[in-house]
């Protein structure tokens, strides 16, 4: 009888191995988590190392027609480019923007460039009072020009909630192939965009489009993720090993328990067949 009453309940059993399996999961998840974000961080400050060295390097002739299909956004982008050529500022286009100045506009204009080839130039920022062309032609560059500025890559289709309507003249993102479609340039058209810089020879004046506005700036928050989700993995370790610990500790009681009700109950019995032998 003794033996009967140590032994466990099988659902207590099996509820206690599916609760240490799955503080296990949780635990390989989280550390998985970890590991994976500490890959991130490295990835990020590598690109953000790559991109200050772009941008503190001296401007190099934007990349011609033989070069573009080996263009990346890893080995590219935010790289200081000047190119030489013409502005058609009869096919500009309006690309809803915000900026530090406010929202409003980026002015993207076709240039020709003197190998013959159409590159898109975000000329910069405008706020909406100075939307209309005919506010602004007097800065308006002509003839042969050299531009100045950060490669960009395309940017396809719009924004997540607001998409590109070239029928009604509604720009949410700078699509280099849908712009130059629509515009209808004739001939080859680069697969990038040029962040015009800020040229005004006063950077005081107030004259538009205003340039040098994009912003390169990267979201670093790995190292804090990292640390969160190995955090957790530590708990759910403690957590298992405290529930582990005080199962075993009612296990033993519950063992001293059994075993004392047995021995009084083989002392009870004892003292029964005493009571019942013959005088």
């Amino acid at each position: 009888m003794a033996e009967l009453l140590r032994q466990p309940r099988p659902r207590r059993r099996i509820a206690r191995w599916a609760l240490q399996l799955g503080a296990a999961l949780l635990f390989v998840v989280f550390v998985a988590l970890g590991t994976w974000q500490v890959q991130r961080l490295g990835w990020k400050q590598d690109l953000i190392a790559r991109v200050d060295k772009r941008l503190a390097a001296p401007a190099v002739t934007a990349p011609g027609a033989s070069r573009w299909e080996s263009i990346t956004k890893a080995e590219d982008e935010y790289r200081r480019v000047l190119v030489r050529g013409a502005f058609d500022h009869s096919r500009e286009v309006l690309v809803g923007a915000s900026t530090e100045l406010g929202t409003g506009y980026w002015v993207i204009t076709p240039l020709r460039s003197t190998d013959g080839n159409w590159v898109l130039v975000n000329r910069g920022f405008v706020p909406p009072e100075f939307k209309a062309r005919v506010s602004r032609t007097a800065t308006e560059a002509q003839g042969e020009v050299e531009v100045q500025g950060l490669l960009r890559l395309t940017e396809p289709v719009g924004q997540l909630l607001r998409k590109n309507d070239p029928a009604q003249g509604r720009w949410y993102s700078r699509d280099v192939q849908a712009i130059g479609r629509t515009l209808k340039l004739e001939g080859p058209l680069a697969p990038y965009f040029i962040d015009e810089a800020d040229t005004r020879p006063d950077p005081k004046a107030e004259t538009w489009p205003r340039g040098g506005l994009t912003v390169v700036r990267f979201p670093n928050s790995h190292l804090s993720y990292a640390l969160t989700w190995y955090v957790m993995a530590a708990m759910t370790a403690g957590m298992a090993f405290y529930l582990w610990r005080e199962q075993r500790r009612r296990e033993r009681a519950g063992d001293g328990a059994d075993e004392e009700a047995g021995a009084d109950q083989d002392q009870g019995e004892g003292e029964g067949d005493r009571a019942t032998e013959p005088s």
